[in-house]
């Protein structure tokens, strides 16, 4: 029997590698979205967080719900409305989706999630696993009351799987692209100091360990999404030009000039975090992309 799967937040870069994988595989999948999306393979069902409105038939024949609808963190700079769009675009698009499930029959067992290592926050050089508890600031608040949101999935009965993610590399958005960008121009620079940890993970096992979460029933809680490799920043800037054959010659931007234009949310590109996940190992899931060096060149041909 083929599973249907409903995902949110179907549009976004996860989303869409996520879409295609699964599609390919003989799964059905469908969309929450705010307007009908481009891909005749894919059933949209259309919401409004705001005003509550969601269109009941999405969850009919699904048995599994990934939700990763959420407002880009870094987008565009942190004003209090903006924190504020952050955390509602995230919990209350989960509760409106556990609303319906209360009160509409269905069949939904599994609930898996993003969440971040924003979770973490900026820790050093300290190594962080799924039980380090948690700092007080707006990433790491942010965070826990996503979680606390999807968590409430488990007074439904339903199997609740969540992912903090760390940065994903993808050639055609995010870090990435922001990173390569200036080294392409022969401008690019590491960031303060250089050496912040940088916890990331290749888009490929960014879909693999959604996929290794849908298909092993006894996966449950939170785990880290991140390579078992983490590099610092200064790292990572030197291995994306070596492997774009570009030089690096730049002073590292200096960290106040970052906070003097990005503010609060400087701490996306400043924050050290550096995430252990050997407990997804332990589960079962391998690395297709362990090392930078193998992800980069798998990334760029």
């Amino acid at each position: 029997m083929v599973k249907r799967i409903l995902i949110t937040g179907g549009s976004g870069s996860v989303g869409k590698a996520l879409s295609a994988s699964l599609l390919q595989k003989g799964y059905e999948v469908c969309h929450l979205s705010r307007s009908v999306g481009k891909n005749p393979d894919i059933a949209t069902f259309i919401w409004n967080i705001e005003a509550g409105q969601i269109d009941e038939r999405c969850i009919e024949g699904v048995d599994t719900i990934i939700h990763l609808a959420g407002a880009g963190i870094a987008d565009s700079r942190w004003t209090a409305k903006r924190k504020t769009e952050i955390i509602e675009s995230r919990t209350q698009s989960i509760t409106l989706i556990y609303t319906l499930l209360k009160h509409k029959k269905n069949n939904v067992k599994t609930i898996i999630s993003a969440s971040a290592s924003g979770f973490y926050s900026h820790r050093g050089n300290q190594l962080l696993n799924e039980n380090t508890p948690p700092i007080n600031d707006f990433m790491s608040n942010c965070c826990q009351l996503w979680e606390q949101a999807v968590n409430k999935g488990s007074e439904l009965g339903l199997r609740v799987v969540k992912f903090r993610t760390g940065v994903v590399l993808d050639k055609h958005s995010g870090a990435l692209q922001k990173i390569a960008q200036p080294i392409k121009l022969g401008l690019g620079a590491s960031l303060g100091s250089g050496k912040q940890w940088i916890s990331w993970i290749a888009m490929n096992d960014v879909v693999n360990m959604y996929e290794f979460a849908l298909q092993n029933q006894q996966l449950e809680g939170v785990f880290n999404m991140a390579t078992p490799m983490p590099v610092t920043n200064l790292q990572l800037t030197n291995a994306i030009a070596q492997q774009l054959q570009k030089p690096l010659w730049m002073p590292n931007v200096p960290a106040l000039a970052l906070k003097l234009l990005l503010g609060e949310m400087s701490l996306v590109v400043l924050g050290s975090t550096k995430m252990d996940v050997s407990k997804i190992q332990h589960a079962g899931f391998t690395f297709a992309f362990a090392e930078l060096k193998n992800a980069l060149k798998n990334i760029y041909g």
